[in-house]
């Protein structure tokens, strides 16, 4: 299981349901990783993507506590154990978790590798993303050179669990 996520300089991922700031490389490099794969996400990251449906071209879970939600080009789940049976016949290098911040704690645990866009600007953010140079679990095995979009410095990295 992976886990694709941007943050700004403190960690931030998002402000008021939706993303910190567009930046179209860093919407193709999520494209990139995750065409043809399978996304977990909650409903609220659901609710941010276009259309507030599920992405082309994957499998798009949606884990919510809402027995009765619907979504369009996705499935949902209302536990964890459903979406684990769900994700039985699915490689675990087949597997994305997208956010948000609850789905993320839970899922980072069983996350080998994580995608990070880092951004270097602080967006006032009211969710976050574990700082993973500060965890021990977790050391970077690659990174980008800089890139500049809209005003915004970031780079890719990669961080492998140790």
């Amino acid at each position: 299981m992976k886990i694709i996520v941007a943050v700004d300089e403190k960690w931030g991922i998002g402000k008021d349901g939706g993303l910190l700031c567009h930046l179209p490389g860093d919407l193709k490099y999520f494209k990139e990783r995750t065409t043809g794969k399978t996304l977990v996400m909650g409903r609220v990251t659901l609710e941010s993507l276009p259309g507030k449906k599920g992405l082309p071209n994957r499998k798009n879970i949606v884990l919510t506590s809402d027995h009765e939600y619907v979504a369009e080009n996705a499935e949902t789940v209302s536990s964890e154990e459903e979406l684990w049976s769900l994700l039985s016949t699915t490689p675990s290098d087949d597997v994305f978790v997208i956010g948000g911040a609850k789905v993320y704690a839970a899922f980072l645990p069983y996350c080998d590798t994580c995608y990070v866009t880092k951004m270097y600007n602080d967006f006032d953010a009211d969710r976050y993303f574990p700082n993973l140079d500060e965890n021990e679990d977790f050391a970077c095995t690659e990174l980008s050179d800089v890139q500049e979009e809209n005003g915004v410095r970031y780079q890719f990295f990669e961080y492998s669990r140790v």
